[in-house]
């Protein structure tokens, strides 16, 4: 094995095993969100008055937050004004209308059709339909139906949710509120290919907490991450907004990334964070 190929197949190893159990967190987030989601909202647009009040009856308050309307028109009107994740509908015209003007986030769209008109089935699936109702189905066969929808909407709700935050996490270090790690290996390799392309100055002032390993032996972790928050914090505050970022890189260890910033300036900013972390003294409850 080449140099440094035991290093690399350990590392890959262990990336892939906190892959797996960043996988299985979520998927248990998931599962406990999918217990206290509430009902999902729901749109029933039918023409079919009898359909219409065959659905309203089997539809229950813990099944699906509905309104119920008979005009297409006026379901589209209402849609425009507030997202639905499910609609059920008679109309194909309206099938066709959510489609179009649905691209970044569509509803679950149950048809309601005629039992023995597999043509009909047929043009509103192509027109955009996620599942097809029966007119006349049973109330098994309706109960189905519409838990199914609740379902995968519940579910669509639950992954976007859980997709935000992991998006968050991983961008943003859980104590101290300033960028991850994972955060820095991204972005700073960006930073320095721009200063490099366009012949720009890029200062990086690399800082820890001398004995910090004391702090958390003689007063205990909480203590120690109470240290942690005050110090991020106080390297936020001696930076410019919205241009140089701090990320935390080790356990005690921030990264100052100063875009645009040459050797003179930065060692102006590195003598203002430490006059910051200086005065006044840390503090600690408990």
């Amino acid at each position: 094995m080449p140099a440094g190929g035991h290093t690399t197949v350990i590392q890959r190893i262990l990336e892939r095993r906190a892959a797996r159990a960043s996988v299985e967190e979520t998927t248990a987030t998931i599962a406990v969100m999918l217990r206290v989601v509430p009902p999902p909202r729901a749109l029933l647009v039918c023409q079919d008055a009898a359909v219409r009040q065959q659905l309203e009856r089997r539809i229950t308050p813990d099944m699906l937050d509905y309104e119920s309307l008979a005009d297409e028109h006026e379901g589209l009107r209402r849609f425009d004004g507030e997202f639905f994740p499910v609609v059920v509908t008679d109309s194909l015209q309206m099938v066709r209308q959510l489609r179009a003007r649905t691209a970044v986030r569509t509803p679950f769209v149950l048809y309601v059709a005629e039992l023995d008109d597999a043509a009909e089935r047929e043009a509103g699936l192509a027109a955009g339909a996620d599942d097809c109702l029966a007119r006349r189905a049973s109330e098994r066969e309706i109960d189905a139906r519409l838990g199914a929808a609740r379902r995968i909407a519940e579910l669509e709700s639950v992954l976007r949710v859980t997709l935000a935050e992991n998006r968050k996490l991983s961008a943003t270090d859980d104590l101290t509120r300033v960028n991850s790690r994972r955060f820095f290996s991204k972005h700073f390799p960006r930073e320095v290919e721009r200063a490099a392309r366009y012949g720009r100055a890029l200062a990086l002032i690399l800082c820890d907490i001398d004995l910090f390993k004391s702090v958390n032996d003689t007063h205990g972790h909480a203590c120690g991450d109470q240290i942690l928050r005050q110090f991020a914090a106080r390297l936020q505050h001696s930076l410019r907004r919205g241009v140089d970022w701090v990320a935390r890189i080790g356990g005690e260890e921030f990264a100052i990334v100063l875009p645009e910033t040459g050797y003179q300036p930065a060692l102006d900013v590195a003598r203002k964070v430490r006059a910051a972390i200086a005065q006044p003294p840390f503090t600690a409850e408990g």
